[in-house]
């Protein structure tokens, strides 16, 4: 593990599962991270209580408060690089990044889908609508994604991925549940992998 942890902010739109769990392992010492903000486009998200409650700073940014796409993705890019992030980590986060971010931090945005990508991903594909297409397709396996960030949803390369069976009897809320659980600790090994100078092999 590296001597000096990297320096990592978060998005979340909703609860920040996956954020939650980073920040506590790096609490435990389990993970080199210094968390330093985090973010949401959403004033009620439960992301950012927690980590007002966790001691981190937490920052609402919306375009309708910073008067438009294109100023709230400059707002948060400032706001990313104010907090000294050198990695920004999504975790449930619904907007799409703009240009000002991704030239921020080209290569250095992480994102977790809940399913297989290539398949099952991209605009309006998110939460639970992703299990129910894989449900629809007949899938007999999926399992979430970690991938890298670029200007379309969900395309960037893909770093790692966990299968998780889809049962004969699954609903969708059954599936996400499953799913849902097995996202922390893929996140976390991909981030253990970028602390120690490793950025995991591209699986495609």
């Amino acid at each position: 593990m590296s001597a000096r942890p990297i320096r990592l902010a978060f998005l979340a739109s909703h609860r920040g599962s996956s954020m939650r769990a980073i920040v506590a392992a790096a609490a435990a010492g389990e993970l080199a991270v210094e968390p330093v903000l985090v973010a949401s486009n959403n004033a009620d998200a439960a992301a950012l209580d927690f980590a007002r409650q966790a001691g981190l700073p937490a920052v609402h940014i919306s375009a309708t408060r910073a008067g438009g796409a294109e100023a709230a993705d400059v707002a948060l890019r400032d706001a990313l690089q104010a907090a000294g992030a050198e990695w920004v980590a999504l975790s449930g986060y619904m907007r799409k990044l703009g240009p000002a971010v991704l030239a921020a931090y080209p290569g250095r945005i992480l994102n977790v889908h809940p399913a297989l990508l290539p398949k099952h991903g991209g605009e309006g594909l998110y939460g639970r609508r992703v299990h129910q297409a894989v449900l629809a397709a007949g899938e007999t396996v999926s399992g979430p994604t970690i991938h890298l960030v670029d200007e379309e949803y969900d395309r960037g390369p893909i770093l790692a991925q966990a299968e998780v069976p889809v049962r004969p009897d699954d609903t969708a809320e059954s599936l996400e549940a499953r799913v849902v659980a097995r996202e922390p600790a893929l996140y976390i090994e991909v981030l253990k992998r970028i602390v120690a100078g490793e950025l995991p092999r591209l699986v495609r």
